[in-house]
């Protein structure tokens, strides 16, 4: 019988096998991605999915970067991919974003659940992300839909990019689509466990210490350190 489950399960496996064949195998070919694929996505869709592979390579590859740049304990990029689950969290989270741009719908979701599980990391598969991200630790991140995450951005562990509140319609029913979700410009560092709430833009270079309940923006290059705002 037909599992929609396990199926991504074996996409997932396929995928991570492909991008990374010294550490995931190497016996799984695009025919056969493309095959799995198309069970659950029309065949464009999957041929799409395809050919964005070089590109999502690159995109992996620079996150691994980023977490060995970013972690003096890191030994190697072998460490990395195999020991941080910030790339198995941006492996399941740059497939599923895709596929959620291509028009392929609960399949994302699924995927980044996936690594919800198995990581501890909640990345919505709407939220954009630019390049050479990276979380050290990660456990307990949540990262709402409608965020949008510039370039070398760092989080730590416990963060929370969330929402403050959110309008309702005439029946109570939750108004969708609306955006609620921070902004965080490139270079941002935001330490454990801060909170960071609303539709509000942290500038360029924002450093957020640990423990922070922020629901203002901030302007580029500010250090806040429990209720201190610091300007360069």
């Amino acid at each position: 019988m037909y599992s929609m489950v396990k199926n991504v399960d074996e996409i997932i496996a396929s995928f991570r096998s492909i991008l990374f064949p010294k550490f995931y195998g190497g016996d799984v070919t695009e025919e056969l991605l493309y095959a799995q694929m198309c069970r659950i996505m029309d065949k464009d869709q999957a041929r799409d999915m395809i050919d964005f592979i070089p590109e999502l390579k690159g995109m992996l590859d620079m996150d691994v970067e980023a977490a060995y740049n970013g972690d003096p304990a890191a030994e190697s990029y072998d460490e990395v991919i195999c020991c941080y689950p910030i790339i198995k969290a941006m492996i399941n989270y740059r497939i599923a974003h895709k596929m959620l741009q291509l028009g392929v719908h609960l399949v994302p979701r699924i995927i980044t659940e996936k690594a919800h599980s198995e990581t501890g990391i909640d990345i919505h598969p709407a939220a954009t992300i630019g390049h050479h991200f990276t979380i050290d630790h990660g456990t307990g991140v949540v990262i709402g839909a409608t965020c949008i995450i510039g370039n070398n951005v760092k989080l730590y562990q416990g963060v929370t990019l969330g929402a403050k509140s959110f309008p309702l319609d005439d029946n109570g029913h939750p108004i969708k689509g609306i955006p609620r979700h921070p902004i965080l410009e490139d270079d941002v560092i935001i330490y454990s466990n801060s909170t960071v709430l609303g539709r509000i833009t942290i500038g360029r270079g924002t450093i957020i210490g640990g423990n922070l309940w922020v629901t203002e923006g901030t302007a580029p290059g500010e250090k806040l350190l429990q209720g201190q705002k610091i300007r360069q």
